[in-house]
């Protein structure tokens, strides 16, 4: 029996495919609420840490950068966000977060409890150890360390 075909491997592989379905159901839920779409919240949520390129949004969605100028320009025209140049390059613009545009990522952040309440019940340990194993699963660790 090879490691991917395991029973164990098979469960964890269910189960972390009914967390995503679980999260992305009341990420939709929680973005249609402020009369956003999952992709319009998760760029907010991504602007409300800090000003990004297109280029950089779009790595994050890991789609093309004009689906996320799309995105951007539905989420400028509800001033939730705006383009600035960017200080380091003058030809690069960053999309930023109006100040209604953090407020609205801040609601829409507590408005998710499935993720967050379970994990509350976890220990500092297990939520550390938790975040070292998906890291690795999707190769941030190497790409961290290549930056």
């Amino acid at each position: 029996m090879t490691p991917r075909s395991d029973p164990l491997t098979l469960e964890v592989v269910e189960l972390i495919g009914s967390v995503v379905a679980r999260y992305h159901e009341e990420y939709e839920q929680a973005a249609s609420e402020h009369a956003l779409t999952g992709a319009q919240a998760r760029v907010l949520g991504l602007l409300a840490r800090e000003p990004l390129p297109m280029r950089r949004i779009a790595r994050h969605l890991k789609c093309e950068p004009s689906n996320v100028t799309g995105i951007v320009d539905r989420l400028e025209a509800r001033g939730l966000v705006e383009r600035h140049p960017d200080p380091a390059d003058r030809r690069v613009k960053l999309a930023a977060p109006t100040e209604e545009g953090i407020a609205t990522a801040e609601r829409l952040r507590a408005s998710l409890h499935f993720a967050r309440e379970p994990l509350g019940e976890l220990t500092v340990a297990e939520r550390t150890l938790l975040k070292q194993l998906l890291r690795r699963m999707l190769g941030e660790d190497a790409a961290e360390a290549a930056e």
